[in-house]
């Protein structure tokens, strides 16, 4: 049911760092993107797949993780992501992602899911050293880095409290929880 895949999508951001995702699954999952719409049809997006584990270091060093756990710089070795998806506004076409990009993220985030594994998006990135370490030209925008891998840590969905914080939080056990605002605070009558 999608209902179930948008449930398991969470952010995950440890990994069985050990399972392996191979290219292939990469470019499904870019496909995925490929197919689901794009503002006004411009299809701007272009993807770097980083799958090899001299490369996923690098990348990794470049990531911030969860800016709300002040007191964690983000997974250990040995619960790093598998692999990245690097998405990249081609500046020839467009100067505008926004829609495009969030459209494209969760479609490999839910296509991920389908498949056993899990993933983050990451929007902190040191952009001018991920573009030096990957080589990447002047005519794309880095946008975020979609974090991948089989997914290590349990995620718990728990109502926002009583004082409105928003902020997710690790507890002892190493469970995520992450406060969602009740459906009836969403919707404007």
């Amino acid at each position: 049911m999608f209902r179930d895949l948008v449930l398991k999508n969470r952010s995950y951001r440890r990994f069985y760092e050990e399972h392996e995702i191979d290219r292939d699954t990469l470019v499904e999952l870019v496909d995925l993107a490929r197919l689901s719409p794009s503002a006004r049809n411009m299809q701007p997006i272009r993807y770097m797949l980083v799958n090899e584990r001299d490369k996923n270091a690098e990348v990794y060093t470049n990531l911030v993780w969860a800016g709300y756990l002040k007191d964690w710089h983000g997974p250990e070795e040995g619960e790093r992501p598998s692999a990245y998806i690097v998405m990249l506004g081609d500046k020839r076409l467009s100067n505008n992602f926004d829609l495009d990009t969030g459209i494209s993220a969760q479609t490999i985030l839910l296509g991920a899911v389908e498949k056993g594994l899990g993933g983050c998006m990451i929007g902190s990135i040191n952009k001018p050293k991920l573009r030096e370490v990957l080589n990447i030209s002047g005519d794309y925008e880095i946008l975020l880095v979609i974090a991948l891998g089989k997914p290590k840590e349990p995620v718990v969905i728990e109502p926002v409290k009583e004082d409105g914080d928003i902020k997710y939080w690790n507890d002892v056990d190493g469970v995520h929880h992450v406060p969602k605002r009740a459906l009836e605070d969403l919707i404007i009558k």
